[in-house]
């Protein structure tokens, strides 16, 4: 874990939008840090955008269920307040907020009075930014907070802070935060404002931790000044219909991050190392029936790795027919080379003890229809197991791993990660462009 001390040059001021950029400018030539001995100086590695809605911890609050800081962490404070709203409004008890909890929320939210649309709290967003991201230094950091209730149009707000781990000679590399508030329609009229407010020398990045909206006037505002727009598809709440948004967005010629792909990369590499042995590599072609299993309540992560499965093996999505049932199954059928007839199974599995990530893959097997193949390969998640998978006779004979996620799944974690590189992500382009095909065959 990363942990970052910070000075701050000034405590956060609220000034009016026209003033930002000369008010940041008098925080660098009248403001010093207590030790006179340093100087503080501008860092100059990227500047990004962050559109942080975070309306569940906004919606708990107004409904009594949370009396901590909106700030967008989700800590034991919120979890408990998320447990209690479930046992409230009689939801499955996951600590998390699913749709099902988030629209539920919503519903008990719309049915009150607009006197009782208060959040008695301090708004703490936009004050801090993740360890991990600021250790990067980033020169600036723009934080878009939308707010429930009135509209009353868009309040700014500044400052500076110095890691103070982060020492260069006699100098203290700082960065500058600026803070916009105002309901979504208010942020949604300062989209210009806002992507002006880039630095035009520098990488700039979008973090919308939002579904894309590509209709909202904000959304395309930055996206059109951005050089990478980043997301994280187990946000979604449909990541089917956002898959299709995305998409065109990378038609557009637009870079897009998808922090979800890279919690699959322990799943693709183990994938790929069961085929290592010469006796397995020869049949890999065989494989003609894959059965995924996912954590039920987000299936990006099953599209997209079906997605990478099919464009590294060139399989053709030619249908696709949901069964329903306790697992919500789905078949996709594939043509391989040689018009190989392949099958694929998605099942969303219900966990009682839910994990870290909303749709987490649990298990996946590979199988082939001719009894000769050696590609019999089942792998299964190290925290949840896959017994569904393993049941029958012939999992004996399969190859059989144990998957080990990624040390830290989570969005800031990987945030960091994905600041360190930017422009397009190949693979990640070509499986999402299978997984869409898959979807368009939807009837």
């Amino acid at each position: 874990m990363i942990t970052t001390s910070a000075v701050a040059l000034q405590k956060p001021k609220d000034i009016s939008l026209h003033e930002i950029e000369e008010e940041l400018n008098s925080i660098w030539n009248s403001q010093s840090v207590d030790d006179a001995a340093l100087v503080a100086t501008r860092a100059s590695t990227f500047c990004m955008v962050i559109y942080e809605p975070e309306e569940f911890q906004q919606l708990l609050a107004i409904l009594g269920f949370y009396d901590g800081p909106v700030d967008g962490i989700h800590g034991p404070l919120t979890k408990a307040a998320v447990h209690e709203a479930q046992r409230t409004y009689g939801l499955p008890i996951t600590g998390r907020v699913d749709p099902e909890t988030l629209a539920r929320l919503r519903q008990e939210v719309a049915k009150l009075p607009p006197e009782k649309m208060q959040i008695s709290n301090p708004n703490l967003r936009g004050f801090s930014v993740n360890d991990a991201i600021a250790a990067l230094n980033p020169r600036r950091i723009i934080t878009l907070c939308p707010t429930l209730g009135e509209d009353q149009g868009v309040t700014a707000e500044v400052s500076a802070y110095c890691p103070v781990q982060k020492v260069s000679g006699d100098h203290l590399i700082c960065s500058e935060y600026i803070t916009l508030r105002g309901t979504k329609e208010a942020l949604n009229r300062v989209g210009d404002l806002t992507a002006s407010l880039f630095i035009q020398n520098l990488p700039k990045f979008v973090w919308w931790k939002a579904t894309p909206n590509p209709e909202q006037e904000l959304f395309k505002k930055v996206v059109e000044a951005c050089h990478c727009i980043i997301m994280d598809s187990s946000y979604f709440s449909d990541p089917e219909s956002e898959f299709l948004k995305i998409q065109e967005l990378i038609e557009r010629g637009i870079s897009v991050a998808d922090l979800n792909w890279h919690r699959l990369l322990p799943w693709q590499e183990l994938t790929a190392e069961s085929f290592d042995p010469p006796e397995r590599r020869a049949d890999i072609g065989e494989i003609d029936r894959v059965m995924i299993d996912y954590e039920k309540g987000n299936d990006a992560q099953a599209l997209m790795f079906l997605g990478w499965l099919a464009s590294r093996l060139q399989w053709e999505p030619v249908a696709y027919l949901e069964t329903g049932g306790d697992y919500d199954l789905r078949h996709v059928k594939f043509t391989g080379p040689h018009q190989r007839e392949i099958e694929a199974e998605l099942a969303a599995i219900p966990t009682a003890d839910a994990g870290e990530i909303v749709g987490d893959l649990i298990g996946l097997r590979l199988a082939s229809t001719n009894p000769q193949a050696n590609c019999n390969t089942i792998l299964c998640s190290e925290t949840t197991g896959c017994m569904r998978l393993e049941a029958g006779g012939s999992a004996q004979a399969a190859r059989t791993e144990m998957v080990t996620a990624i040390n830290d799944q989570k969005a800031e974690f990987l945030l960091s990660q994905q600041l360190q590189r930017w422009g397009r992500e190949v693979l990640y382009e070509e499986s999402l462009a299978v997984a869409v095909k898959i979807l368009k065959l939807k009837t």
